[in-house]
């Protein structure tokens, strides 16, 4: 009982206590990759404390150390009270289970469906440009963005290619590029599926807003690797106020300006003893469940052979 109870216990502290601890890490901005990656382990690491204290709830953990054998048998000596325990915990993991996988289908199919909806627009509207290696759609308003999918598109306006300079237009268009190669719609659709299944629940509202910056940062990153910073810098001043589809990547947005004075006042990178203790911290959040439940079985499972092996 007491494996499920610091189960439950930590997945609830992290969900409330680990948004406010990585909020307030100024290291994120210097680093965006490495901190998509803690995000994205803290939101993991409290799932998985949740359904693994649900499961050690309907299956004792140190039983298992004993073998299988041991643990059916086990489990049909089990009084009255603990088959309350493990219909209960059964329960508690189908739940979070069904309500993982209903927003999974939920998230993917109303995204599909409205790219699908967008793709078919700009194949009536848009007109590929084989120099820009982009979409180009007649339109006033100022708009760079990128539409993932199996057939990618990167899309620009005619308002933006009037307003930007070529090089300006080609270091815009470098961030929409990163943005596909590195799949950042998919750092976006896990974080929107776990706060579709867990509403209101503070990690998860959190770690949504956090990974869309950060996905932008990450993109200016690799975009600046091949352009210069004052492009891009310039780039987004003038998409900052472009209104893009809310399924779509786009360089401008509300972050476009705090984004700008980062481009021309970049920061140094995280030192080795900085990202390494980053990299632990992710490590711990990854692992941490699961070694909180392994540990009851392996003392189990080395006290009995031990004991057999001496006796």
């Amino acid at each position: 009982m007491i494996v499920p109870l610091f189960l439950a216990l930590y997945s609830v502290v992290a969900a409330v206590l680990l948004p406010r601890l990585l909020a307030r890490a100024s290291w994120t901005s210097r680093a965006p990759r490495l901190a998509i990656g803690m995000w994205q382990a803290a939101g993991f690491s409290a799932v998985a404390a949740a359904l693994l204290a649900a499961i050690s709830l309907a299956v004792p953990t140190d039983l298992i150390g004993h073998g299988l054998a041991r643990f059916f048998e086990a489990c049909t000596e089990l009084p009255d009270l603990s088959l309350t325990g493990v219909r209960a915990g059964l329960a508690g993991a189908a739940l979070i289970v069904a309500r993982l996988a209903y927003s999974v289908a939920d998230v993917v199919l109303r995204t599909r469906r409205e790219r699908r909806r967008h793709a078919e627009m700009l194949a009536l509207l848009g007109r590929p440009d084989g120099d820009l290696g982009a979409v180009v759609v007649e339109h006033a308003e100022r708009v760079a963005y990128c539409l993932p999918g199996r057939r990618a598109q990167t899309v620009i306006t005619t308002g933006a290619l009037a307003s930007l300079t070529p090089d300006q237009v080609a270091a815009v268009l470098a961030h929409e590029h990163a943005h596909l190669r590195g799949r950042h719609h998919l750092v976006l659709a896990g974080a929107e599926i776990l706060t579709r299944a867990f509403p209101r629940v503070p990690l998860f509202e959190r770690a949504r807003a956090e990974l869309a910056r950060l996905v932008e940062l990450l993109a200016d990153d690799m975009a600046a690797r091949r352009h210069h910073r004052i492009h891009i810098a310039a780039a987004l001043v003038g998409l900052a106020t472009g209104r893009v589809p809310a399924f779509a990547l786009a360089a401008g947005g509300e972050t476009a300006l705090t984004r700008v004075r980062r481009m021309l006042h970049p920061h140094e990178p995280l030192e080795r003893r900085e990202r390494l203790s980053a990299l632990l911290a992710v490590a711990g959040l990854l692992a941490g469940p699961a070694a909180l439940v392994a540990v009851p079985g392996l003392t189990s499972f080395l006290a009995h052979h031990c004991h057999g092996l001496f006796s």
